[in-house]
């Protein structure tokens, strides 16, 4: 048998997912315990979103949780670029193959038309998708078009009837009818693949053995495995994982559940941790044992062992697993060690000195104004809002209005939140001080303290983030009708 080679293709768009490292790890120990190899890919097509911010974050916190790869940025071999972005020649020649052999076709249909096809499908509640519009232009027009400059995407060819039917290593047979699967966008009109083109075509030339991911891409199959017959590749094995579900058994969401690996290391929980107890997901060691490492894991890795059951990402087991760690692993001197490091790390600290210095008169005074850094919940009651101009509705709004705003932004920075906090209060028509009094208390626990903004860009997004939505939740959370009411008043302010 060929070499064990899986992969993790993150895509640098926004915040490390803790469902990203909870995949990662699962490809890691199959490789590892196969004596296989497990590689990194970026998958930055989506030139508009994709950053060297959230990719080096992505990269980061893999190391932090000791998720290394064997081949990908940082680590060359001979399948690289491991980048998207940088093997752009590769998907136009592998286009040009399908395009030849008439697998794929030009669509020249304007975003208008197709927003009209899916609203018309919607209305008569027909199966929404491309309707086949431009399948059989002929080759002159096509020609014709594309000489006048007509924009165009790529399109791959679907049968018409049947079924596809595969097998997936954890869940035996599937079959999904031909039906449910669109003409799926190959390439854009920018010249750049789309995920599913790139992800089969980087899936073969990077050798990959087993594609083990998330239960979400399991009406994917049919297109990727069409797209390997039409290459005449053989198609890897496929396994898709359950995905990690929030206590009330829904989609793991960052609306719900700290979901960024940032947030973790902020909070100052153990890397060992967090990802032995993302290996508790769905999965169990032999032993039944709780507490290991991922060397371990991969030792004794067995993929037949994982549940289909979604497994409940309960912050209360990871406190308690977390507190084994610290309890009983580290020495008192090691504990001294790494709380300072979390504590009081320097760059924390060159931020926070010339905050607070012009406010003490002596040490002991420091404390008190910078303990909130230091705490996951900061106190809060319903009684910390009475003493607010505003009414609760409003402050709702505020708080909800600026997780959107807030949100948006690519680059954390005091500037970027002043920038989008001040546009916010002058389209709500309140003043900056009395918009940002409730926020002060989210973020703080007090009326009055360090700047708000400034405390923001120290503590990052998503500590911020999820002080204020514990805020929401504290004066009673936003109903469904008012989540609804609130995002038609938002989209009109954007």
């Amino acid at each position: 048998m060929s070499q064990i080679r899986t992969r993790i293709a993150p895509s640098p768009t926004g915040d490390p997912h803790v469902g990203t490292a909870y995949i990662a790890l699962f490809n890691r120990c199959f490789a590892h315990s196969n004596d296989g190899k497990f590689i990194l890919r970026i998958e930055d097509t989506d030139q508009t979103r994709s950053s060297e911010v959230s990719e080096n974050n992505i990269l980061e916190s893999l190391r932090w949780l000791g998720l290394s790869w064997d081949e990908g940025p940082g680590k060359e071999g001979e399948h690289g670029p491991y980048r998207q972005s940088e093997r752009t020649n590769i998907y136009s020649e592998h286009i040009d193959i399908l395009l030849k052999k008439k697998k794929a076709f030009r669509c020249f249909c304007t975003p208008e038309r197709l927003d009209q096809l899916r609203k018309d499908q919607l209305k008569n509640k027909t199966q929404v998708g491309y309707d086949g519009h431009c399948l059989n232009i002929s080759e002159e027009e096509v020609s014709a078009r594309i000489k006048q400059g007509d924009n165009f995407v790529i399109r791959m060819k679907i049968p018409d009837t049947g079924d596809c039917v595969f097998s997936d290593l954890l869940r035996g047979e599937v079959s999904i009818n031909w039906s449910q699967i669109d003409m799926q966008v190959l390439m854009k009109s920018d010249g750049m693949p789309t995920y599913h083109f790139a992800n089969v075509v980087d899936d073969h030339l990077m050798a990959i053995s087993h594609v083990i991911r998330g239960e979400e891409w399991i009406n994917s199959v049919p297109k990727h495995l069409l797209l390997y017959q039409y290459f005449g590749w053989e198609p890897p094995i496929f396994c898709h994982m359950p995905l990690l579900r929030n206590p009330d058994k829904s989609k793991l969401s960052k609306r719900k559940n700290p979901t960024s690996i940032k947030y973790y290391e902020s909070m100052g929980y153990l890397p060992e941790a967090l990802v032995n107890y993302l290996g508790m997901m769905g999965w169990t060691m032999p032993s039944g044992e709780e507490k290991f490492s991922v060397q371990e894991m991969a030792d004794r890795f067995d993929i037949n062992r994982v549940s289909l059951g979604g497994p409940i990402f309960d912050l209360g087991k990871l406190n308690w697993l977390n507190g084994k760690y610290i309890r009983e692993e580290m020495s008192d001197d090691e504990f001294v060690d790494k709380y300072t490091k979390w504590a009081f790390p320097k760059n924390n600290l060159t931020n926070l000195i010339p905050l607070v210095r012009e406010r003490v008169d002596k040490f002991s005074d420091v404390m008190e104004l910078v303990s909130f850094f230091l705490t996951g919940d900061v106190g809060l009651t319903e009684e910390s809002f009475h003493n607010n101009k505003l009414d609760k509705d409003d402050i709702l709004r505020i708080f909800q209005f600026s997780l959107w705003r807030l949100e948006g932004i690519n680059e954390w920075n005091q500037d970027s939140i002043q920038n989008e906090l001040q546009c916010l209060s002058k389209q709500l028509d309140i003043k900056l001080r009395e918009f940002l009094s409730p926020l002060f208390i989210a973020v703080t626990g007090k009326p009055v303290s360090i700047s708000v903004i400034e405390s923001m860009a120290i503590l990052g997004i998503d500590v911020s983030r999820v002080r204020i939505r514990n805020a929401i939740k504290m004066l009673g959370g936003i109903s469904k009708k008012m989540g609804k009411t609130l995002l038609a008043e938002y989209r009109k302010l954007t």
